[in-house]
């Protein structure tokens, strides 16, 4: 009697995790083939992507009127290129079932990639920023970092191009996927960066004087910033990957609202808002060791 109790009792958990599975299936599901849901999660994306770029260029703002003497300096760039990047985002999700339907197709593709490299130009900004000190601080020539940078830059931006060109000239799923696997490529490049220059950064902060001024302040910021973009750049690298194969997992397509959400919150969203705050302390008005202006 009492194994024939425990087996109903088995038995009955069984179905109510199955009906529980079924019924989350269904929401799931549900969500994504509403249109209105669409809409209602891809403007939500556009409003916290406006509220990000809104924060930076005030931040921008706030910079250029502390220190107007200096010029485009590395972390001007790094706050307007954060603002170009979460409003054009903004503006695409505003329009994102105008740009679904958008012919010939590679325009689709363009306008979607076209925020996602930018993002990763901002943040390699950061880590040549955080190299450019690491060299400096052990009297080490800096002469090289920026051509780097340039050169790097340049060689994603020209190999994507040329990918969305012989897209456009022959739209076969094999140039998506290999599309996906570049860029994931460039994501895992980019957390591999802040893992080297951030690592080193911080483990050279470590051995400074306990009584150095603000060392620990900066030990954090470097500690938090570089775990925090190391770990979105390592996500998106991870989910590129799972997009290029699985149709499951495509982000530019408009019934997948609930995983977009996800993905753009966890991979720019929040990883751009809290880099923002954390690095939001104004520099001196004289003495600034560490500034530099862009050539």
């Amino acid at each position: 009697m009492r194994s024939g109790g425990l087996e109903m009792m088995s038995s009955s958990a069984a179905a109510i995790v199955a009906f529980n599975l079924k019924e989350a299936t269904n929401w799931w599901s549900d969500v994504n083939e509403s249109p209105v849901w669409q809409d209602r999660i891809f403007h939500v994306l556009a409003v916290l992507y406006g509220i990000v770029s809104v924060i930076a260029v005030i931040q921008l703002v706030r910079i250029q009127l502390r220190v107007p003497e200096y010029g485009w300096t590395t972390q001007k760039v790094f706050h307007f290129l954060n603002f170009l990047v979460n409003g054009v985002r903004a503006l695409v999700f505003v329009f994102r079932r105008d740009v679904q339907n958008m012919q010939p197709e590679i325009l689709q593709h363009i306008l979607l990639d076209i925020p996602s490299l930018a993002f990763f130009t901002t943040y390699a900004l950061l880590v040549l920023f955080w190299a450019e000190i690491y060299y400096q601080a052990r009297a080490v020539s800096t002469d090289g970092l920026r051509p780097s940078f340039f050169t790097i830059n340049a060689v994603v931006y020209v190999i994507q191009i040329a990918l969305w060109l012989v897209l456009w000239w022959k739209p076969i799923h094999l140039m998506v996927i290999i599309s996906r696997m570049f860029f994931a490529g460039v994501s895992l490049f980019a957390a591999l960066g802040f893992l080297l220059y951030g690592g080193r950064l911080f483990l050279m902060l470590q051995r400074f004087p306990v009584e150095s001024k603000g060392r620990r302040k900066k030990l954090q910021e470097v500690g938090y910033v570089t775990t925090i973009c190391f770990t979105c750049f390592l996500i998106r690298c991870i989910m590129m990957c799972f997009d290029a194969f699985d149709d499951a997992a495509d982000l530019d397509v408009l019934d997948h609202p609930i995983l977009n959400f996800i993905y753009y919150l966890l991979v720019e969203i929040l990883p751009s808002s809290l880099v923002l705050f954390i690095l939001r302390k104004l520099p001196p008005k004289r003495g600034i060791t560490q500034y530099h202006q862009i050539q």
